[in-house]
């Protein structure tokens, strides 16, 4: 189980220590599951000073596909790993959608990632047009073969993949329960499939369909779902520390 809050392009400097600092309070020490926090760039190293020591492992939202050079604006892995962190985040819908990110640079991005001792969190899900078109399975299957192509981990532990229903997120729809389990348990066997039986079960496959307190209970009791990347619900203290409840229950 894994609860990762992606903070976006939300908090200042002053406003990511005062959450922190609320969530290390609402949440403690986490019990039998991870939680980590997705901060921007700006905020990574101050998070993680209050982070270290807590349990609870810091993120972050991208990066680059190289280890330097003349990328103005970019960040490598190099540089995350030096500021304390363990996750990043790839191939997100919105990086797809307004950056233009393929499923080819987001592979480049985990190979990458891997070979600095990162676990990447890649993002896979279909679109409105895509969903109703009858088309997500065979869409999220080519985004989980291309993004993890290639690559080669001796732990389940190293990779984790997160499922966004685009067409569930500010559409005014949303996903059931049934359907969210159903694309989970896809996402396994491909997994089973890419690596092995053994690595492909113990993937983490996480929600990132609005989760919120209300709802992270039932979600995380279904199979293959096993914890959420959470939005909205990660920029307040209290909300993100009863979803992590619910999957410290689960867990």
């Amino acid at each position: 189980m894994l609860v990762a809050g992606n903070w976006i392009m939300i908090l200042d400097l002053a406003s990511a220590r005062q959450l922190t600092s609320g969530v290390v309070s609402a949440v403690g020490t986490p019990k039998g599951t991870g939680v980590a926090l997705c901060p921007p760039f700006v905020d990574l190293d101050a998070t993680y000073s209050l982070l270290h020591g807590t349990g609870i492992r810091l993120g972050a939202q991208n990066m680059h596909e190289q280890d330097s050079g003349a990328f103005t604006g970019e960040i490598s892995a190099p540089m995350l790993r030096a500021v304390g962190c363990h996750y990043v985040i790839l191939g997100h819908s919105e990086r797809r959608q307004l950056f233009g990110e393929t499923n080819e640079s987001v592979n480049k991005k985990a190979l990458q990632a891997l070979s600095h001792r990162l676990v990447p969190i890649v993002c896979v899900g279909e679109s409105l047009e895509q969903r109703d078109a009858d088309r997500h399975n065979m869409v999220v299957e080519e985004q989980v073969r291309a993004g993890l192509a290639n690559l080669e981990v001796s732990s389940s532990s190293e990779i984790v993949v997160a499922y966004e229903p685009v067409w569930a997120i500010g559409t005014g729809r949303t996903a059931t329960p049934d359907q969210v389990q159903d694309m989970h348990g896809h996402i396994r066997s491909l997994l089973q499939d890419i690596f092995n039986e053994a690595i492909g079960s113990g993937i983490d496959i996480l929600y990132g369909g609005s989760v919120k307190p209300g709802n992270a209970a039932e979600l995380f009791q279904r199979p293959n779902v096993d914890g959420g990347l959470i939005g909205g619900a990660a920029l307040n203290a209290e909300d993100f520390a009863a979803i992590v409840r619910c999957a410290e229950e689960a867990a």
